[in-house]
């Protein structure tokens, strides 16, 4: 009998996820937008926030403790495109409960665009969708941040 291509390539694909949280005393927990604010200008690259638009995904336990964070896209002054696909790949890996995003504005500028807002309700959709909870999508500048989800767009 023969063996038709392509089930000899599902057949030899082999996929392993190797993974191990954090020990649960170095976790931070995330209690609100500030928190989130606090925790990531600690691991992001400050310098840069005047430079050009960076996306952060911050990938949280059950009980919004920090797994990771992760920078999933760097762009120019004028914008940043994301990626929904790997933002959720992490999400999936890391066996996040919730998330929070977070881009920069090089501008200063703590005002949501449509862009900002639709790409939210985008990244909201998709996280429901796969029992993730979006909690929120902060904007940061070198100054200060605005929370979507304080302001009620989320």
């Amino acid at each position: 009998m023969k063996t038709l291509p392509s089930t000899e390539l599902l057949g030899s694909s082999k996929i392993k996820i190797h993974y191990k949280r954090p020990h649960l005393n170095q976790m931070h927990r995330i209690s609100s937008a500030y928190d989130a604010d606090t925790i990531l200008r600690k691991y992001i690259n400050l310098k840069q926030l005047d430079l050009r638009e960076c996306f952060w995904v911050m990938l949280l336990t059950n009980a919004n403790r920090v797994l990771a964070i992760s920078e999933v896209a760097t762009g120019t002054s004028r914008g940043v495109q994301t990626n929904p696909k790997y933002i959720f790949q992490l999400a999936l890996l890391t066996n996040a409960s919730a998330i929070i995003v977070a881009h920069n504005h090089p501008s200063g500028n703590l005002n949501f665009s449509k862009r900002d807002i639709s790409e939210t309700k985008k990244l909201q959709r998709l996280a429901t969708l796969m029992d993730i909870t979006l909690l929120d999508h902060i904007i940061i500048t070198s100054e200060s941040f605005v929370s979507i989800a304080q302001e009620n767009k989320l």
